[in-house]
């Protein structure tokens, strides 16, 4: 009995042996593999190493063996991430606003374990993010966690909620008033968590930034059930111009040529463009006409401006004169 536990022991070791230390370009014979066994005190012979192999192959570790001379070199080829992958994961946890500097090295140590040690130091690169700022809101976990928790179970939440002051420091909104609400879906934009809800104090569907919510917890009470209006309301609420709420409608725009690839990496490849002339498009959107959309617009000066319908442009020209008067003589 107590060989038969070294032996599930033993294979444990080998594949995690197999797994840190080996990659097409760092392989292990099998002397080597008896070496590094006998580090843990495990004894190994050349015959039981193969059969070790050949059991963890048949169990879905994909080793490689190779013959170097009269010696078998052997190595993890296929993992459950691709190089690449794990390239671009790590990229995305150092480079994210959401995450603490903390908690983004944390989660890269637990990325580097699921490749070899040497591609493992690849992965802790430095990664110029601009002047990106780091979140420093550690509790913001824990609020995502009870905010799945209550979708998931129907359910109710409280927080209080946070804002700036012209002292940069945070303070309650309204006195630490109690919020409770009924959450619907957690959305990632702009690099914040967003959680769109129906407000009880309001009275209407809202959006509340996560890491402004403070003591998140869990109520007894059911959530409130959406009519497939305020469904439909609240699933327009999870794009991108409806942060400050606003109406919707449908709005065509002209713009410059020049403007094509910024308007897909906005809307995606889906708009429905027509060519107006050789240097100007028209473009048809569904929008929130609110105040995320016009600083989305203004930002391409005469590049960009609305064609329809006329009350639409009609606000953007009462926009332009109310920041245009800012800077009347």
């Amino acid at each position: 009995m107590a060989m038969q536990a070294r032996q599930k022991h033993k294979l444990l070791v080998l594949q995690n042996i197999l797994l840190s230390e080996t990659d097409e370009n760092h392989k292990l014979s099998g002397n080597e593999i008896i070496q590094r066994l006998a580090g843990f005190g495990i004894s190994s012979e050349r015959k039981t190493v193969y059969d070790d192999i050949a059991t963890l192959s048949e169990a879905g570790l994909d080793i490689v063996t190779e013959k170097v001379g009269h010696s078998n070199y052997y190595y993890v080829s296929t993992r459950t991430f691709q190089d690449e992958e794990l390239s671009v994961l790590a990229d995305a946890v150092a480079s994210s606003k959401f995450l603490t500097k903390k908690k983004s090295n944390e989660l890269i140590k637990k990325l580097q374990t699921l490749t070899s040690r040497y591609k493992a130091q690849q992965l802790r690169r430095t990664i110029y993010v601009g002047n990106r700022v780091k979140n420093y809101n550690e509790a913001i976990y824990y609020s995502i966690n009870v905010i799945h928790d209550a979708i998931y179970r129907d359910r109710q939440i409280t927080f209080r909620y946070t804002e700036y002051g012209l002292d940069k420091k945070k303070r309650f909104r309204h006195q630490g008033e109690l919020y409770q609400v009924s959450p619907y879906y957690l959305i990632w934009e702009s690099d914040c968590y967003y959680l769109v809800c129906y407000c009880k104090k309001h009275g209407e569907l809202c959006r509340y930034r996560v890491d402004r919510m403070v003591g998140v917890a869990l109520t007894d009470e059911k959530r409130r059930e959406l009519s497939i209006g305020e469904e439909e309301l609240a699933k327009e609420l999870m794009g991108t111009y409806s942060m400050y709420g606003g109406t919707k409608e449908t709005v065509t725009l002209e713009m410059s040529t020049s403007l094509i690839n910024v308007l897909i990496d906005r809307f995606g490849d889906g708009v429905h463009i027509n060519r107006v002339s050789e240097d100007k498009f028209s473009v048809r959107l569904d929008i929130q006409v609110s105040p995320t959309f016009w600083g989305w617009l203004f930002q391409f000066g005469s590049d960009a401006e609305v064609i329809s319908p006329e009350w639409v442009r009609n606000e953007a020209r009462k926009k332009l004169g109310e920041i245009s008067s800012l800077y009347a003589e």
